[in-house]
């Protein structure tokens, strides 16, 4: 009856969200449609649906490598973040993000919640810091993609173990008080981070980095699998290579897109990121055999989403050149990074924090170290020097942060399920559904 009461009350805050969206009134600020560009319009709409499909994709990843008894809720995990946090990036968090900066000049910390409450003032007209030749509204949207992607990337920390009401709350929380500050941090024209010269073209920072570290609070809070002692077989294979190339596929428009423009420098964040991916999945592929191991599927899958994530914070800003070796050098201390957390009592299920909070913080380095004029490699020290204060800045901030919410969430709901749950597996304890083809064939 408890639980009964609780999913009305979730109902019920719903209800009243819509209730909101429809008797707010529209905001008083005219909309200016005399820079719209077709092409930058057709492109931002395109990169936008694309980086929506990473998520289905991260699904089919997260959902191949787990055992078969947490097939459905892990994937559902990734694809109800479409859901929830759609509607509350539309409510709020975008305005957090992106509204007017609350902060001193140059030192924003969040934006004004009331600023774009309801996507007030969201529409078909141009912005001239987020998007000047294409409708705000594209912009929300693309940055929505960003926003929904992050907690569902948190989620492969503690498959196999959390409550899925439990993380719904967790993941709300994430999106509102950690996710939308840093990204206004590093993207909003007064963010400190990005008026300290911090580059993060697509996310190494905001997406990845974030998720990463908030991957290694969660695996820590809620402790180690009771089977983790046995052996499992990955539930798909097959999945895994579908998942990791909806990943590839869509992370052109994750790192073109960041270029807000149809234009040369989305032209060289696509060659980029396709070349660090594919250096990073050679990588990983030649470093297991030189370890005395055979090439495997799921090794080239991580490989390749290892390239992708390292070379994000810098696609638009460095040479081809530099791609290769972003994702070689990538590969192999997220690899060397997964060999050590396997040798620690750390149960980071899936290897979120080696694979993008690692790759992350190579990224960031990397961007400081390679970016054309300002980097280390050009003589100048500046951008390294703030990129390093940033990693250290994010890392706290995102580590202990989520590690807050994290309690915060399990006085409310308890995060992790019961032994009894966790045994019979997600699937069946949380959702009554199960993945009856591969209990068939165990």
């Amino acid at each position: 009856m408890k639980n009964k009461k609780k999913w009305w009350i979730i109902l019920a805050v719903l209800i009243t969200a819509a209730f909101l969206g429809v008797v707010i009134p529209s905001g008083s600020v005219i909309q200016d449609y005399s820079n719209l560009e077709a092409g930058d319009t057709a492109w931002m709409l395109t990169a936008t649906a694309l980086v929506l499909l990473m998520t289905p994709g991260l699904a089919f990843f997260y959902g191949g490598m787990i055992h078969s008894r947490h097939i459905i809720s892990t994937m559902l995990q990734s694809f109800i973040a479409m859901g929830i946090v759609s509607v509350l990036w539309v409510v709020v968090a975008f305005s957090i993000a992106f509204g007017d900066s609350i902060g001193s000049e140059g030192y924003g910390l969040f934006g004004n919640p009331m600023t774009y409450f309801m996507f007030r003032d969201v529409g078909g007209g141009t912005h001239p810091d987020f998007s000047p030749t294409f409708p705000l509204a594209v912009f929300a949207m693309f940055q929505l993609k960003f926003a929904i992607i992050t907690p569902a990337l948190i989620t492969g920390s503690f498959a196999g173990r959390v409550r899925f009401r439990a993380y719904m709350l967790f993941m709300c929380l994430f999106v509102l008080f950690i996710y939308a500050p840093l990204a206004h941090w590093t993207w909003h024209p007064n963010g400190f981070l990005r008026n300290w010269g911090v580059l993060d073209f697509a996310g190494g920072t905001v997406v990845h980095m974030s998720a990463g570290f908030a991957a290694l609070a969660g695996a820590i809070f809620l402790g180690r699998r009771k089977d983790i002692n046995k052996k499992s077989k990955p539930a798909n294979i097959p999945y895994v290579l579908l998942g990791a190339g909806m990943l590839w596929f869509g992370w052109f428009g994750f790192n073109a897109g960041s270029a807000l423009a149809a234009d040369s420098v989305a032209a060289l964040a696509l060659v980029n990121t396709n070349t660090a991916s594919a250096a990073a999945m050679l990588t990983w592929i030649f470093y297991d055999a030189a370890k005395g191991k055979k090439p495997s599927a799921t090794g080239a899958s991580i490989g390749l989403v290892v390239g992708l994530v390292a070379i994000t914070p810098a696609a638009g800003f460095v040479s081809v050149g530099s791609s290769i070796f972003i994702g070689v050098i990538a590969a192999i201390i997220s690899n060397y990074a997964i060999m050590l957390r396997t040798r620690s009592m750390i149960d980071d299920t899936l290897d979120v924090f080696p694979a993008h909070g690692m790759g992350g913080v190579t990224g960031m380095i990397a961007t400081a170290v390679f970016a054309a004029d300002v980097g280390l490699i050009h003589g100048e020290i500046t951008t390294f020097l703030f990129h390093m204060l940033a990693l250290v800045i994010v890392s706290v901030f995102t580590f202990g942060g989520s590690l807050l919410l994290y309690k915060i969430t399990d006085l409310i709901v308890p995060l992790r399920i019961s032994t009894h749950g966790e045994e019979i597996g997600l699937d069946i304890s949380q959702h009554n559904e199960s993945y009856d083809f591969v209990y068939k064939i165990d």
